[in-house]
């Protein structure tokens, strides 16, 4: 049931953190992987190192997915290299940590470009190579729905991103694709290094964590594979939250 062999992951932002976690999972269960990056091309080189010793295809592709035109070009290159694709992991994520009053018109363009059009992108593009019983999944975080300090135009971001989620998944559902989000908890990869107050983060999500751990990327990396499995057939437009029960407690 979790055999994917035969089959094509895009993953954006793969090259680090929770996208390279996800991309070795399933690569380790047999699908062959297309790691999406913009600038940290020798980690996109080691996370393809990583699933070429697990002896499955890693294609490389630079692409800002912010942008249409590189979108298009991008599924070209999958459409020759593969002819289709059977899972879209939308996890490429960026914005700004800065106080309301300081945030501009660009700021917000910026993070909804990239952590929420760029899913309707990648879906309009990549539905051509899709087949019944493909998977669409984003990467979202607890600042959808809970406010975090600086992280307003992120938060906002990550809930236009569930939102669309469930538009997709009633549009989509007709053709066999299911479409659901997971969100998680505090996890410590490059991205928190930017959170001023990372360490604080950190330690407040541990004690406040039922399950007495941080959340790691490969924690999201089996919720990944769960929802590329026969297991998840009838999940459709929800959000699953891995946090270790972190967000129960208020």
């Amino acid at each position: 049931m979790f055999d994917l062999h035969g089959k094509v992951a895009l993953i954006t932002g793969g090259s680090r953190g929770i996208g390279r976690a996800i991309a070795i999972r399933l690569a380790g269960q047999g699908a062959d992987v297309i790691v999406n990056y913009v600038r940290h091309r020798k980690d996109a080189e080691e996370t393809a190192a990583e699933v070429e010793k697990l002896h499955r295809k890693c294609l490389l592709v630079k692409t800002n997915v912010a942008r249409s035109e590189d979108v298009k070009k991008m599924f070209a290159t999958i459409d020759d290299e593969f002819a289709h694709l059977d899972i879209l992991v939308s996890n490429a994520a960026s914005g700004v940590l800065k106080p309301v009053m300081e945030l501009t018109e660009r700021h917000w363009n910026w993070a909804m470009d990239i952590n929420a059009r760029a899913l309707l992108t990648l879906v309009q593009q990549g539905l051509p190579l899709m087949r019944r019983g493909s998977r669409v999944m984003a990467v979202s975080s607890l600042g959808s729905v809970r406010a975090i300090e600086n992280y307003t135009t992120v938060g906002a971001s990550k809930a236009a991103l569930e939102s669309l989620v469930r538009h997709l998944a009633v549009e989509l559902g007709p053709q066999g694709i299911n479409v659901n989000t997971i969100s998680a908890g505090a996890v410590d990869t490059d991205a928190l290094k930017h959170f001023p107050n990372r360490d604080e983060i950190l330690s407040a999500a541990m004690a406040r964590t039922p399950l007495g751990r941080l959340t790691t990327p490969q924690d999201v990396a089996d919720i990944a594979l769960f929802l590329c499995s026969n297991l998840s057939g009838m999940i459709q437009g929800q959000v699953i939250t891995v946090d270790g029960g972190y967000a129960i407690r208020g």
